[in-house]
Parts: C-alpha cells; structure tokens; sequence
C-alpha cells in the first residue's frame, strides 16, 4: 500500500471540517492509500505564550524558540493539538494513534540557527520502522513536529520540514493543506510549480511569510525524489478524496515544466 503524508496547517485546523476526517479514512479504504498526519498549531501556540505572557517572535516564518517557548511548543502539539485529531479520526471509525517526533527516536535533528532561531531544529533523520510498524498495524499516524538531537536535547520542527522529511524518507507523496487557495501569484492559483520558479517567485516577494518554508519544503522534497507534492485548500470539498483520485487541486510541484495559466 503506497504512503501519503498529509500535512495539516494549525491555521486551519479548527476550521476543518467532518468531512475532512472522514477523507482521510476513505482514501485509505477506497483508494489503498496509507495516511500519515502531521501537524501544526502555530496560532494555538501563540494564544498559549500570549495567555502565559511569554514573548515570541518569527524570522522568515521560522519561530524563535527559546526554552520557556519550547515548553509551551510541546505542551500545546503534543498534548491538546495532537489529541484533538487523533480523537477526531478515531470518531470516524479510524484506527488514529498520536506520536511525538521525539518518540521511539521517530525524529532526529540538529540545531538549524541557535544565535538566531533558538531551539529549532533541522531534521537529520527519520525512523521509518516505527511508522512502518504502525502502519502494518492498519494505525493511521499523528505526528507533532518535535524531535530530539543526537545528545537529547528537545527541538521544535517546522511541521512543513517535518512532513517533507517523512516523505522523503517514506517515499511517499506529499499533500500540505492549508486555508488559502494554493500558491498564488496575481490573484490566480498557480497549477503547477518547479523548485526554480519557487525561488523566483520568493525573489518576487509574491512568496512571502510562513508560505516561504511550505513552498521550499515542496521544492525539496522534489529535488530529493518525491514524485508528487501538493498545496491544497483543505476547506474545499472532499479535497482530499479527489486528489486521491487524480483530480486537479490546488498547485502541484514537479521537477520541469512550466507555469500553467489559470
């Protein structure tokens, strides 16, 4: 059974609909496909560090993490966050178990920036045999993206790095659903991106804010081998459930190609 990992912004996850949760589970009885979730909870987070008057602050889309922030990352993914979905899946009749990165070694990282970013981490490797043993279970993944570095210090993950990386890995196709229409570019959404026409457009500044890491983690995971990559507008119907079965939605990154119009 191939594997799709399905990345949820948290800027759009109190917003999705039943329907939504109940694609997941039909694409994987109708359409043989395993889903693998991973999350955000960029906004939930910020409400947390505002209620606890703890300051925070992003570079390029990136949070500074310090470790009063870090406390508050976890506390909010790996707890509340996380334990929303999984009930919300097992709702459906999905077998949805949550995991930390920094469980069973599922996720390793290195400091990406530390004199600027804090705790933030770079993944360095993925343990494909914890999802594969899930997965060979019939359990449908739930991933928030933390991950512990080789001497065990706790790093907070870009969900859309942390999706790409388990792609890559998994060799899996990637879907990042958001709340906006795809990849934009003078009031239309783009069909169709390569990873040089992601630079051109972040160049452009028609790329701006937290789209910049969700379109260059698209673009790597195509320039490592992942054949198939998609920004999605998860509010759209059975979003997910027509991209599993061929459909066009949302902007697609391939290697070549060019710009399609409209």
């Amino acid at each position: 059974m191939p594997y799709v990992v399905i990345k949820c912004g948290g800027s759009i996850l109190n917003q999705l609909p039943d329907a939504f949760f109940e694609n997941i589970l039909q694409i994987k009885q109708q359409y043989q496909l395993d889903p693998i979730i991973v999350h955000g909870g960029g906004p939930a987070i910020s409400a947390a560090l505002e209620k606890m008057r703890i300051k925070t602050r992003f570079i390029n889309g990136m949070r500074v993490t310090t470790e009063p922030v870090l406390n508050v990352v976890e506390m909010v993914l790996s707890g509340s966050i996380n334990k929303s979905i999984t009930r919300k899946l097992s709702s459906m009749g999905a077998k949805a178990i949550g995991i930390s990165g920094t469980d069973c070694g599922l996720l390793t990282a290195k400091k990406l920036d530390y004199d600027k970013l804090g705790f933030v981490g770079e993944i360095e490797s993925v343990n494909s045999h914890v999802l594969q043993a899930l997965l060979g279970q019939q359990f449908i993944p739930v991933i928030s993206p933390l991950a512990l570095s080789k001497n065990g210090q706790r790093l907070n993950i870009n969900a859309d790095l942390a999706a790409a990386a388990i792609a890559k890995k998994m060799n899996a196709a990637l879907w990042m659903v958001t709340d906006v229409p795809s990849v934009m570019h003078e009031g239309k959404v783009l069909p169709h991106l390569t990873p040089e026409q992601v630079e051109m457009l972040i160049r452009k500044k028609a790329v701006t804010g937290g789209m910049i890491p969700k379109v260059r983690a698209a673009a790597e995971c195509i320039q490592s081998g992942v054949k198939e990559v998609v920004i999605v507008n998860g509010m759209e119907e059975n979003s997910l459930l027509r991209l599993a079965g061929g459909g066009k939605m949302g902007t697609k990154f391939t290697g070549n190609g060019v710009l399609i119009d409209g």
